[in-house]
């Protein structure tokens, strides 16, 4: 069976949503890079991971959807995603809508990610 991005996003996606911390640690190639408005520009895997671990420290409660998953190249997809999210310190909302380009290795591992955020939040 061929590697198809637009489905691995989707898997990818589900393990962010399901706060499977293992499922998505094994996602990242350990050169990996994380390019965010939110969060800049995270280099590796531990790195990325530390940053996840932060955000749902902050956010337990989020709650994201895909409007669109689409195959870009061979190795690549993009998502255009919202989410929902309530500050856990401060209990203020947390509104995003954005997109992000995710692009693979041969093994299936993501090597870069680029988030854009449609507004600031």
């Amino acid at each position: 069976m061929a590697f198809d991005p637009a489905e691995e996003i989707e898997r990818f996606h589900a393990a962010i949503n399901a706060l499977d911390f293992p499922a998505i640690e094994a996602y990242f190639a350990e050169d990996a890079t994380y390019v965010s408005n939110g969060v800049g520009s995270l280099a590796g895997r531990d790195e990325i991971m530390a940053a996840f671990r932060r955000y749902f420290d902050d956010y337990p409660d989020q709650t994201a959807e895909n409007s669109l998953v689409e195959r870009l190249t061979a190795q690549s997809g993009r998502a255009v995603w919202s989410l929902r999210a309530t500050h856990s310190q401060t209990g203020k909302p947390l509104i995003r809508e954005g997109e992000e380009t995710i692009t693979f290795n041969a093994e299936g591992r993501i090597t870069r990610v680029d988030v854009t955020d449609y507004q600031d939040f």
